[in-house]
């Protein structure tokens, strides 16, 4: 795949009718975001958490409107009491792009527990999780992620794996792309 796997996903979500979405800024998620701001199609939302971000998908749905939600792995945690109470309570459809961490290759002892915490604790509140290893899956998974959630109302996270979003090396303080 010649593109980046940003390219496929905002076409994706474009070809879905998703019309907002609401992010937590994250170098994984950069070109993705920039392409969805450069939208004037999308609504895109700087949030200040990711539970605000899932709230802003509960009222985009209720609007009327389709909406995904971006973030990286260490935020999950944030989002469990809006996803549990919020999205699987009411049977709200929910889709988002979480990019990961604390996986291959990770360099930042912090990010090593929530990353292999995210799978077991959104398939604790429902939320049906593919882990995307390449780009070519990451295409894939995010088109048929979004059929998923918007057809049978299920929560939804495609996980874009560290082997796709590079790992990170600490050095002098500094996180540098492997």
């Amino acid at each position: 795949m010649d593109e980046h796997w940003s390219v496929a996903a905002h076409r994706h979500l474009k070809a879905a009718g998703v019309r907002q979405i609401g992010y937590v800024p994250d170098g994984g998620l950069r070109l993705l975001i920039e392409r969805c701001l450069a939208d004037n199609e999308i609504e895109t939302v700087m949030c200040a958490t990711e539970e605000e971000a899932v709230g802003l998908s509960a009222g985009a749905w209720l609007g009327g409107q389709k909406s995904a939600v971006f973030m990286q792995s260490s935020g999950v945690g944030n989002t469990i009491n809006a996803i549990a109470s919020l999205i699987s309570s009411a049977n709200f459809p929910f889709f988002a792009i979480v990019t990961m961490r604390g996986q291959w290759g990770e360099g930042n002892p912090w990010q090593v527990p929530m990353g292999q915490a995210v799978v077991p604790t959104l398939e604790a509140v429902g939320v049906k999780t593919f882990l995307a290893e390449s780009p070519e899956a990451v295409d894939m998974m995010i088109e048929s992620g979004l059929r998923m959630a918007y057809s049978t109302d299920t929560p939804v996270a495609v996980l874009v794996g560290q082997k796709v979003i590079g790992s990170k090396i600490w050095t002098a303080g500094k996180a540098v792309n492997q």
